[in-house]
């Protein structure tokens, strides 16, 4: 079975990750045989550092789509999120199409352009793995989709994880670390004013911040007028940031909405504490006082951040508990029976 997974990002993420995983889950099945599909760009190198095959495209449209599918005749489509689900499903033709939601979209929580043409799409859908229970649960429409939806939590392959981290043979000595895109639903710009408060906190904080987007010019900016430019080392892309979050002390996140994300996955796998906002993702993961802290305060993400960065027994216990959460958690048997079933119902 050939399976084109298609997405509409051409950097690596979250989405792309989970698709990279999925591919190496399958990697040792020689009756399966995946392709990734996006346009082209910085994808490129992630893809090609992990052996993935790539079938680039222009740029994300029912034509491009057409001619991938023509020239490497899938015999199923996995589309990741709604715009990928939108256009595999004018052109897939009677091969079945996997919708795959990674996230909390705003467009989906209520009657809007994006939900009316995704919900055409899914109609049209084999089946469709939602990321959280409340992805699902918001979807306007979901009523809709119920009889072929089902809720598929990411999870990450720790060996693998630790194995990539020791590539990386260089020690750092940051306090806190953020991995994201720097993009709206992230929020840097609220992540700035939280280091603000912990600066004021721990004069001499180190911060590493993991990632580019839309936002990061903006970011860097309300970091200087905040004066923050000795406590903040922007560090754009990195391929491999596992080795930065292990010699860190705690994540930080300040989204205004996640799915599950595999930054935070990998960060428990690591014993990396976690001091969040309490998106709807991060309600899932984080326990309060056992894998880090949730909170909608600014002052209070600063104090949390604080505790665990001066507390070393606070820091000590919290990394256990997450690891020994991050292990039960991640069953990537599970993971991909729930996948290879969705892949071969009829």
């Amino acid at each position: 079975m050939k399976i084109l997974h298609i997405l509409a990002s051409d950097k690596f993420s979250g989405a792309e990750n989970v698709v990279c995983q999925i591919i190496s889950m399958f990697s040792s099945d020689d009756s399966v045989d995946m392709v990734y599909c996006s346009p082209d760009g910085a994808i490129r190198e992630a893809l090609s550092e992990r052996g993935v095959s790539f079938a680039p495209v222009e740029k994300l449209s029912a034509k491009e789509i057409k001619r991938v599918i023509k020239e490497e005749q899938p015999d199923l489509i996995h589309a990741h999120d709604m715009r990928a689900t939108f256009f595999a499903s004018l052109v897939c033709g009677k091969r079945p199409l996997i919708s795959h939601i990674h996230g909390n979209f705003l467009d989906l929580n209520r009657i809007s352009p994006k939900s009316l043409t995704y919900t055409a799409a899914a109609l049209k859908v084999k089946h469709i793995f939602w990321v959280s229970k409340s992805s699902y649960d918001e979807y306007v429409f979901k009523s809709l989709v119920k009889n072929k939806s089902s809720v598929l939590y990411n999870v990450i392959d720790t060996e693998a994880l630790y194995k990539k981290m020791q590539l990386d043979e260089r020690s750092y000595s940051y306090d806190a670390v953020y991995v994201g895109r720097l993009t709206e639903p992230k929020n840097p710009e609220r992540l700035i004013r939280v280091l603000k408060l912990l600066s004021e906190r721990i004069p001499d904080v180190r911060v590493a911040v993991v990632g580019t987007g839309n936002l990061e010019e903006k970011t860097k900016a309300l970091a200087s007028e905040m004066k923050l430019d000795e406590n903040i080392d922007f560090l754009g892309f990195v391929s491999n940031p596992l080795k930065i979050m292990h010699d860190s002390k705690v994540m930080i996140m300040t989204s205004i909405r996640e799915g599950t994300p595999m930054c935070a996955l990998e960060a428990m796998a690591l014993g990396l504490p976690i001091v969040s906002t309490p998106t709807d993702g991060m309600r899932e993961l984080v326990s309060g006082g056992e894998t880090g802290y949730l909170s909608d305060d600014d002052a209070e993400l600063a104090d949390r951040l604080a505790e665990i960065i001066g507390n070393e027994n606070l820091r000590g216990n919290l990394s256990a508990k997450t690891r020994a959460i991050s292990m039960d958690y991640n069953n990537l048997g599970i993971y991909k029976a729930k996948i290879s079933e969705a892949y071969a119902s009829k």
